[in-house]
């Protein structure tokens, strides 16, 4: 992967490489590299617990989990951090 370069749509494409090079899909990559505050990653899950079945569907939507009309809100929120 190294030396290949991924496009002008990729915001950090260092980090983009990194991750690739761990083996994240390019999706998944782009979607992290590109997303606001990458640089300031802290590793922190977003608190799930304290949102709606409705607002962890709706970030789940946002994301493009597929089979999320079908999960519970614990499977939504697991979906949403392994995704």
């Amino acid at each position: 992967m190294p030396g290949k370069d991924p496009g002008p749509q990729i915001k950090d494409k260092d980090q983009y490489e990194a991750l690739r090079d761990k083996g994240y899909s390019k999706q998944k990559s782009a979607r992290i590299a590109n997303s606001k505050g990458a640089e300031h990653r802290g590793g922190k899950a977003k608190a799930y617990e304290n949102q709606t079945k409705e607002q962890v569907y709706a970030e789940a939507k946002k994301v493009g989990i597929k089979g999320r009309s079908k999960m519970t809100k614990k499977e939504l929120m697991h979906a949403l951090r392994t995704n």
